[in-house]
């Protein structure tokens, strides 16, 4: 039998431990979050990362991801 390697991995997400596919995208993993991407922004390691970059961006072991969403209020 061979080893494939990783299935999932763990990252943190807005402060929560979470299993996630191998080989995810921060966009893929903010679409499985947010019922619509506008008015969200998301940070990885403490570094905004733009949207144009959220489907390139591979998620690795231990980051730590947060995602806001703007609510407007009044």
């Amino acid at each position: 039998m061979s080893d494939t390697g990783p299935v999932t991995l763990s990252v943190s997400v807005n402060g929560a431990s979470r299993e996630i596919p191998y080989g995810s995208t921060l966009g893929q993993l903010v679409t499985g979050l947010t019922s619509a991407p506008s008015g969200v922004a998301a940070a990885v390691n403490e570094t905004v990362v733009p949207r144009g970059e959220w489907a390139r961006l591979r998620l690795a072991e231990g980051d730590r991801v947060e995602v806001l969403t703007a609510v407007q209020g009044g």
